[in-house]
């Protein structure tokens, strides 16, 4: 028996809620008969803001709650940002879905400044990544790096209060709140790659549950699924997360796909950036075939360090 109502499960802040709301609105318009219900649930990474993600456990934090309800029944789609899912799913647990890639670069924003050129020597920039913190130091070493945690009200409202010179944020969150006019700057992938699947969003579903499996697969987009898997393989190989300082992007050009990638220190001193280029449809080989061109060529040395250090 087919059924009439598909349950998402959704973190409750303004951008979970904006995403889980755009994947219902879209099978609304396919399915006019189906009802989809909205269930708002708070994952530990909700609870725990006063501590580095990198010190509390990374990406997972903000899905284990959801996943731990669809494989128990309670909801039948739990919709991510594609850069806060793990490369490896739980058992009985799949990505159904990939949405296509929005913007996927980083943002500056600032009240003062208009651009990283602008920012003066020593200027405070708040971000909760190691991703943009590493690569930010790399090409501005003069820039106080200070951590930032909280929803995207949170830290804007840091920001505005003067914690802050300048903060990081994704350029698509801010775009899909409508918050576009407060980006100063984009960054573009020469300063600091985005990290893996920034921008898409990712529908996940129980792998026995061929019916929803068929219900998304109208809102998979090739082209970003393609990218996404060369990126999450890289990132699965390098055993990185949001513990790590590694960037890598994928673009996928009519059957092209070409991956780069770059790890760096803490500090941003020491580093690695490489690209590969081969068929879209190989993106998994030439994540891992970039893995450990890079691995092997220093990228193990600088991850080993940095894992000792938050030990």
């Amino acid at each position: 028996m087919v059924k009439k109502t598909v349950v998402i499960g959704t973190r409750a802040s303004k951008l979970a809620l904006w995403q889980a709301h755009h994947i219902a609105d879209a099978l609304r318009s396919e399915y006019p008969d189906l009802n989809v219900e909205i269930r708002h649930m708070v994952t530990t990474g909700d609870k725990i803001l006063d501590v580095p993600l990198a010190k509390i456990g990374g990406k997972g934090l903000f899905t284990k709650e959801l996943e731990q309800a669809m494989l128990a029944g309670e909801i039948d789609l739990a919709v991510h940002s594609l850069k806060d899912m793990p490369t490896q799913l739980p058992e009985g647990l799949i990505l159904g879905a990939i949405t296509e890639r929005a913007d996927a670069a980083d943002a500056l924003v600032s009240v003062k400044y208009n651009s990283l050129a602008e920012l003066p020597s020593g200027a405070k920039v708040g971000t909760s990544s190691l991703r943009r913190k590493a690569q930010l130091l790399h090409h501005r070493p003069d820039l106080t790096i200070l951590d930032l945690r909280g929803n995207l009200d949170t830290r804007l409202r840091k920001l505005d209060e003067g914690q802050f010179d300048a903060i990081l944020l994704a350029a698509a969150g801010l775009k899909r709140l409508g918050w576009q006019e407060r980006i100063r700057e984009e960054l573009p992938p020469e300063i600091c790659l985005p990290a893996v699947g920034q921008g898409a969003l990712a529908i996940e579903c129980r792998a026995d549950d061929s019916e929803s499996r068929e219900r998304i697969a109208f809102l998979d987009h090739l082209p970003t699924h393609q990218g996404a898997a060369a990126e999450r393989a890289y990132l699965h190989r390098v055993e990185g997360g949001c513990q790590v300082p590694l960037g890598v992007y994928a673009t996928v050009t009519k059957n092209e796909l070409r991956l780069e990638a770059a790890v760096y220190s803490l500090d941003g001193k020491r580093g690695l950036r490489r690209s590969v280029c081969g068929p879209a449809d190989k993106g998994n080989e030439l994540g891992l075939q970039l893995a450990d061109a890079m691995l092997d060529d220093g990228a193990r040395e600088i991850l080993q360090e940095i894992m000792e250090g938050q030990a």
